[in-house]
């Protein structure tokens, strides 16, 4: 078992490096222009020459905030509305089209009139982000609180068990799985739309920031941002999904995934 958890942790890093020699010498042999393909040396210089100005972490504590109100926000409204969609037939036909309706809308047409609104500062940006990071939660809220075996509801309402009771004891945890699946889309997607945000239009954050450096052709700051990025992206789905772990531990199939690592 231990053998098989350092192969899963070696063999990633050993192809990751081997990218990385073979990206660097290319771009070498061949001198290829920083504008075009910067040198992985030349990217981590741009990171470390970002994070000791403090730039970097200015910028990403904007974008941290955009990203975590958003979707902390959008988590809740999702519940919020999903729930007493899945659970009332009226309330899916009067909200479920207007609801379609939005997430058919593309985001980034609504960041525009977010700025009039609201202004370039962090509010448009969480309003934005949370938009996006609604539907996939009110969805797999949806779906988990229908998807309940009906033995179950039976059971309860055989012990005289209410509404309430129904609704704690056999709904919710039997669509905490999905919704756990909804959060962890959310919170990607949650990234994906703080950072189009503000290339529409910020006076800070990462977004705001990569389009600082690509007026400037420093294509070398822009791949550093990506790598900030993709970081926090990936360090945002594990926390996520740690959090499924340890709430929704009676879920067999969660239990097995993380076994067989």
């Amino acid at each position: 078992m231990k053998t098989m958890a350092i192969v899963r942790v070696v063999a990633p890093l050993t192809l990751l490096l081997v990218l990385i020699a073979s990206w660097e010498a290319y771009v070498r042999v061949f001198e290829v222009s920083q504008m075009i393909m910067p040198r992985p040396s030349q990217i981590w210089d741009a990171l470390n020459a970002g994070f000791r100005n403090g730039v970097f972490m200015k910028h990403l504590a904007v974008t941290g905030q955009a990203v975590l109100f958003g979707f902390v926000g959008g988590v809740i409204i999702g519940i919020l509305l999903g729930a007493p969609i899945a659970l009332s037939r009226t309330f899916e036909l009067l909200f479920y089209p207007y609801i379609l309706g939005l997430q058919a809308m593309p985001k980034v047409a609504l960041a525009p009139l977010m700025m009039i609104w609201v202004g370039f500062g962090i509010e448009s940006k969480i309003i934005i982000t949370m938009i996006v990071a609604v539907f996939p939660v009110l969805v797999n809220v949806i779906v988990g609180l229908r998807a309940v075996e009906t033995d179950r509801i039976a059971l309860i309402r055989s012990l005289k068990g209410g509404v309430f009771a129904e609704f704690w004891w056999v709904r919710l945890p039997s669509a905490a799985p999905y919704i756990f699946a909804g959060m962890k889309t959310s919170i990607v997607l949650s990234l994906l739309a703080a950072i189009a945000a503000e290339f529409v239009g910020a006076e800070a954050g990462l977004g705001y920031l990569m389009t600082q450096l690509m007026f400037k052709l420093d294509t070398p700051g822009v791949f550093a941002i990506l790598i900030i990025l993709s970081c926090i992206g990936i360090t945002l789905y594990m926390i996520a999904d740690w959090a499924q772990r340890k709430v929704v531990f009676w879920d067999a199939t969660t239990a097995d995934r993380w076994k067989s690592k």
